[in-house]
């Protein structure tokens, strides 16, 4: 590689390029899951084997994959710190096995009744698997992110950065086509029996090439670098992450707000959106979303290089601004009653978002120094995906039967966008920074370079 940084193990472009493979499968692995458990078909399944009688068996569905989400922020609070106590790969091997193993028993586990049944044990132990889930999720996102950063050369962090939310993309597509190609294979009888198990098996040899994958890796060469100065934490430093971080961790936090409410609602609100309230068919609304995720994902690598060129900031600002001013609009295009009107409202959202998610994975973890940066962004990043992002489908869905008003993914796109604009402009643009020379630290959210 061209580019080397004083100070920093040297790191070949082959080896970059693996790192940046193994960090975005424990993304795929993680996102697999969500497109499998929020496709119309399996979350109606789910919601009525597990949890039977009266109610709405999707919102079942939904309340079961929140309820995941509780537990995230004390995974982050686990698992961040001890990546920077243990090193980024250690605890990254140990997230993905958690995640595709939780996923993997979801699908040989008996229902609440019938020939392979163990009555209320069933909902309880799904509920158990879903906590064991969300728990591991807290500690993978922010250290796979940091995975690449602390890879990646400083002025290429911006498209490697965004192979991450490939990686997101890729799994709920995946998800997404396996649950389509079994519920069309099958008669709606033998995949209420037996066939919504096959997508959860899929889980498993998933994460077993993520594990290989990273297993195969040293750790990154900045913890290394910090390793080899004497500087790495002796403790898992949760007390250091907070007390010196507070400041850029709030800020991280209203950005993920926005980041994983359009992102939720996409990938999880609006398959139930589009077949409960629009009353679209299951096969029509999988298709319309698999293609518009195909859409993001053939953008997010130019964003990603753009944003090495003009900076994080000016990106991040255009897209909140866009939901403040398109979300009602393209709401409205998906209600009109023309299939390519709603494609065009869906797909508006969708390249908002997609500015977002391909800069994050370079901006994130450049929000904070070395010694604290996996705990400080898996914090700040779970305790908003906890409140906000997990929690979405669940109030967005209450709210659309509650009020009976259908605008309510608009409203609550808005709301999100107008509190992230303020830490977006808060937030220092560190698109050309070397990484270990961040500090923000006890700054108020300044840069400091690192002399």
């Amino acid at each position: 590689m061209s580019e080397t940084t004083k100070g920093r193990p040297d790191v070949d472009q082959r080896t970059v390029k693996r790192a940046v493979i193994a960090s975005a499968m424990g993304n795929a692995t993680e996102w697999y899951d969500y497109g499998v458990f929020t496709s119309g078909a399996i979350s109606a399944t789910i919601g009525t084997v597990f949890f039977p009688g009266e109610g709405n068996a999707v919102l079942k569905s939904l309340a079961l994959l929140a309820v995941g989400f509780i537990v995230r922020p004390f995974g982050g609070a686990f698992f961040g710190p001890l990546g920077d106590k243990l090193g980024r790969q250690k605890v990254l091997a140990i997230t993905i096995l958690l995640m595709s193993g939780c996923t993997f028993v979801v699908g040989v586990l008996p229902t609440y009744s019938g020939g392979y049944s163990m009555g209320i044990a069933a909902p309880i132990a799904i509920l158990l698997l879903r906590l064991i889930q969300g728990f591991s999720t807290g500690g993978e996102y922010g250290g796979a992110a940091t995975f690449i950063a602390e890879y990646a050369p400083t002025k290429r962090r911006g498209f490697f950065g965004s192979f991450l939310e490939m990686g997101t993309l890729a799994g709920y597509v995946l998800g997404n086509s396996v649950v389509l190609i079994v519920s069309l294979s099958l008669t709606t009888e033998q995949f209420d029996s037996w066939g919504w198990r096959i997508p959860f098996f899929i889980a498993l040899p998933i994460g077993v090439v993520g594990l290989y994958l990273r297993s195969r890796l040293e750790d990154t060469p900045e913890f290394r670098r910090l390793e080899a100065a004497g500087e790495k934490p002796e403790k898992a430093p949760l007390r250091e992450t907070l007390q010196h971080n507070w400041r850029m961790i709030l800020n991280l936090i209203g950005i993920v707000l926005l980041v994983n409410i359009a992102d939720y609602m996409l990938l999880t609100t609006m398959p139930t959106y589009f077949t409960d309230t629009l009353h679209i068919g299951d096969t029509t609304s999988t298709l319309i979303i698999i293609g518009v995720e195909l859409v993001q994902f053939s953008i997010l690598i130019p964003i990603g290089m753009l944003s090495d060129r003009i900076g994080r900031k000016p990106l991040l600002l255009t897209a909140a601004i866009g939901f403040i001013v398109l979300s009602w609009p393209s709401i409205k295009l998906m209600q009109s009653g023309s299939l390519l009107w709603l494609i065009v409202g869906f797909l508006l959202v969708a390249i908002l978002l997609a500015l977002m998610l391909a800069v994050i994975g370079s901006t994130f973890p450049a929000m904070f120094p070395t010694r604290v940066r996996y705990g400080s962004f898996a914090i700040g990043y779970n305790i908003s995906t906890s409140l906000f992002g997990g929690t979405c489908g669940v109030v967005v869905t209450a709210l659309i039967d509650g009020t009976g008003n259908a605008d309510w993914p608009a409203y609550y796109l808005i709301v999100a966008a107008l509190i992230a604009l303020v830490p977006i402009l808060r937030i220092p643009e560190t698109a050309r920074v070397p990484i270990e020379q961040i500090d923000t630290a006890d700054t108020g959210g300044k840069f400091v370079a690192v002399k």
